[in-house]
């Protein structure tokens, strides 16, 4: 209703005053288009492919259901054996691999675990819901109360695996308090091991720093929130960017969709916001594994240390007029950063006139600063940027 309201107002560029817009609105919901799991899923995929893992292989757990954007998500993208689903309504375990087909069913109709199959369970699996009590587990152990079992779940001994992927759930789960119990789960010989070799972290504060820290220690690779999932935060900005670039005309007959049917441009425009949120998530992917692997700073440190660079660079290229005025590299640099399916449509000086200017150097500034940072990473000397852009103009 707000950019509605705007435009009711008369402001100018009210298609761009919300993100996450209906679709008759011309907006591109996360959620439909698994925006923010795409980004996630760079983690993932960029886990197995530095260290050799054949996804198929490899044993996940997540929490936030398939009635969630990013658990449903999750769901439909992932190609590993899930054996745990803890979401909203309780907790669903398979050690032997949940059924995936029901599982996308439930995704697919954004159904919580409360509505899965039981007679698609092994011998092996259980759904213990919050509002049942006095329930017997395969393993022989009772659950007292179902409320109490699945908020205390992420400690219990069934749940491990390879990956650990938290796609809801209450900030701060894993805090200092707790990571100790968390880290190693006890096997029925007495032996501990790492609970989750790998933790990539699509919800948001499901641990906390401290958390992380001793996670990193016992040697869980880990890639914090503020790096896994960007994807949500790129669609909205490349909505936003769309909204600016396209006249009304262009923004009615190319973005907003009637009777359920997307323009081409449409289509083809959030396919190309998929590849740029893949694309720029696995750039920095590789950046922080470089950097770890370089000077062994905790990976989760380095998102925060990554961030801060490319905000302070991204700054001083806003501030300066001798590389604005750089007509070449400015038109290479905007080049990149916008994407070909506007510049086709209303080609580069139809963009360059209809952006405000401030957005426009913004734009230019945040692309050339972390293009650099993500090439060179974070102790290279200041001149060896001039060198960068001289490279670029070359």
């Amino acid at each position: 209703w707000a950019s509605l309201h705007a435009r009711h107002r008369g402001y100018q560029y009210w298609k761009a005053f919300t993100t996450g817009k209906s679709l008759e609105q011309g907006g591109i919901p996360h959620d439909k288009y698994g925006m923010t799991t795409h980004s996630v899923r760079s983690y993932v995929t960029g886990i197995q492919e530095k260290l050799g893992l054949d996804g198929g292989n490899c044993v996940k757990v997540q929490t936030g259901g398939p009635d969630g954007d990013l658990g449903s998500n999750e769901i439909k993208q992932a190609n590993e054996t899930t054996t745990v689903v803890v979401d909203g309504s309780g907790v669903l375990c398979d050690i032997v691999g949940i059924d995936c087909q029901e599982l996308r069913r439930l995704a697919d109709a954004r159904l919580m675990i409360r509505e899965f199959d039981e007679s698609k369970l092994s011998p092996k699996g259980f759904r213990v819901l919050i509002n049942q009590n006095d329930m017997s587990l395969p393993d022989g152990r009772t659950v007292v109360s179902g409320l109490a079992f699945r908020n205390g779940f992420t400690l219990d001994p069934a749940f491990k695996g390879d990956f650990f992927v938290p796609c809801g759930g209450r900030p701060a789960t894993v805090n200092e308090s707790n990571v100790g119990d968390f880290v190693h789960v006890t096997g029925p010989d007495g032996a501990k091991s790492l609970r989750f070799r790998y933790i990539v972290e699509g919800a948001n504060l499901f641990f906390t720093q401290p958390a992380r820290k001793a996670l990193e220690k016992a040697g869980v690779i880990i890639f914090k929130d503020a790096s896994a999932n960007k994807g949500g935060v790129t669609s909205s900005s490349l909505e936003v960017l769309a909204a600016l670039c396209l006249s009304e005309e262009e923004f009615g007959a190319n973005m907003t969709v009637k009777d359920g049917s997307p323009p081409k441009f449409y289509l083809e425009y959030v396919t190309e916001v998929q590849q740029i949120i893949q694309r720029n998530a696995r750039r920095e992917f590789d950046a922080i594994w470089r950097e770890n692997a370089e000077t062994n700073i905790p990976r989760t440190i380095l998102t925060d240390m990554l961030s801060n660079k490319i905000t302070a660079l991204s700054s001083e290229i806003e501030k300066s007029d001798s590389l604005w005025e750089n007509i070449s590299l400015r038109h290479k640099i905007l080049h990149r950063a916008i994407p070909a399916r506007l510049l086709s449509l209303c080609g580069f000086d139809s963009v360059m006139d209809r952006l405000p200017e401030a957005y426009a150097r913004a734009l230019f500034a945040s692309h050339l600063a972390s293009a650099f940072v993500y090439e060179h990473g974070l102790s290279t000397p200041e001149f060896a940027f001039f060198e960068f852009v001289h490279n670029l103009l070359g």
